[in-house]
């Protein structure tokens, strides 16, 4: 794809995002049946995608590679994919945490992935102010976390992807209910499947460690640049929680647990 003028804040750079046809998926993704993306059925069941990154991968080694290098050259756009093969940006299926690294990358453009989660490392990335995962079609939420990235301001994610969405409404995973302890947990070795991530060493609010008191996880739908994102919130306390800001408007306004949850009804057409 060959570089563009700079958009204005509210020009989406990629078209409609709300591609209806996540079918056509390119030769690097997988296909995802979490729910029908053409079409509402906001009663169904969904969960999280329980893949675990296979580190061993040589797409999760080259990918390694080249953070490695964005971070050493200072690089204020960062297209990883663009160098990898199909079949390695298909083992690709989260990001490692060494992305905390890339705070001086403007533009981080995952277009076409196959991921299926973003770790909370992305906070990190200070400098970020364009976000660009469009036409990843397994990527249905994000961490809280991305909230910390101050200077974003540009986005561009496949609306009808995502959990919750307003011309959809698909409803959310449901949440496990608050352990009284986290001390019979290991928390750098979690079931994707259940918690939605793999490792969960922080809190989403405060950025303190989780302690062994508990572990409230929530979910909340916020406008984070140009899309309302659906965001998973890791958090240490029910003060955390309560620390919160209210949802979008015409989403969900408070923080829930998921499920079959009563969302605004979508006037799409």
């Amino acid at each position: 794809m060959t570089d563009e003028a700079e958009p204005g804040p509210n020009l989406n750079r990629w078209g409609d995002t709300s591609d209806p046809a996540p079918e056509r998926r390119g030769p690097g993704q997988d296909a995802c049946s979490c729910f029908d993306q053409s079409r509402p059925h906001p009663r169904a069941r969904v969960g999280f995608h329980a893949e675990r990154q296979d580190t061993s991968a040589p797409g999760w080694r080259h990918l390694l590679e080249l953070i490695d290098e964005a971070a050493a050259d200072g690089r204020e756009e960062f297209r990883p994919l663009t160098e990898l093969s199909p079949e390695e940006r298909r083992q690709i299926i989260t990001l490692p945490p060494s992305i905390a690294q890339l705070t001086a990358v403007r533009r981080l453009v995952l277009y076409g992935s196959n991921l299926v989660r973003i770790p909370p490392e992305i906070g990190a990335m200070a400098s970020l102010e364009e976000f660009t995962p469009y036409t990843s079609y397994r990527l249905h939420w994000f961490p809280y976390e991305i909230t910390r990235c101050r200077k974003l301001t540009r986005s561009t994610v496949s609306t009808r992807a995502l959990f919750g969405n307003y011309k959809l409404r698909p409803p959310f995973p449901h949440l496990q209910p608050f352990p009284n302890s986290v001390v019979d947990i290991d928390l750098g070795n979690l079931d994707p499947r259940h918690w939605g991530a793999t490792a969960i060493h922080s809190c989403s609010v405060c950025d303190r460690p989780i302690e062994q008191s508990g572990l409230h996880q929530m979910w909340i739908s916020l406008r984070v640049a140009t899309d309302v994102m659906p965001l998973l919130v890791s958090a240490c306390s029910a003060a955390c929680v309560a620390a919160l800001p209210d949802g979008a408007r015409d989403y969900t306004p408070t923080p829930h647990r998921g499920g079959r949850i009563d969302q605004p009804a979508s006037d799409w057409d």
